[in-house]
């Protein structure tokens, strides 16, 4: 896949921290009620953590209970990817950055969530930098 930021790994590697590397570009994930964002209620604009982009907006955040920061919508459709994962014995969404390519968290359907679009976009807190609305 071709991204408009396409960098060598090892660039990749200089520029993020070990934690960052490993969630962003080998698809981690960090342990669940860990994260910086995971119950965070500032106002702002989450950007993915390698390039910038703006990714979500605090205001489809919602709690869910789930261990990572959880929101409802992309700031726009364009912003991520959706890739099948079918790691851990089970078919999921992984949401990609649509513009680094950069692991994000997964992205899960169902009614039970009661969200205006009945999905859960589950991210990892290390994945994104909010940044904070001025008030």
């Amino acid at each position: 896949m071709t991204y408009e930021i396409d960098k060598p790994e090892e660039q990749w590697r200089a520029e993020l921290s070990p934690e960052e590397y490993r969630v962003l570009r080998e698809s981690g994930t960090e342990p669940a009620f860990t994260g910086e964002y995971t119950d965070t209620k500032t106002e702002g604009v989450y950007n993915c953590r390698a390039c910038g982009t703006e990714l979500f907006r605090s205001r489809t955040k919602f709690e869910s209970h789930c261990g990572w920061p959880s929101f409802y919508d992309p700031a726009d459709s364009d912003a991520v990817e959706l890739l099948e994962d079918r790691s851990m014995g089970m078919l999921r969404m992984e949401v990609r950055c649509a513009r680094c390519g950069s692991h994000l968290g997964h992205v899960f359907e169902g009614e039970g969530y009661q969200t205006p679009t009945d999905q859960r976009y589950c991210i990892n807190s290390i994945a994104v930098r909010l940044v904070p609305t001025e008030s």
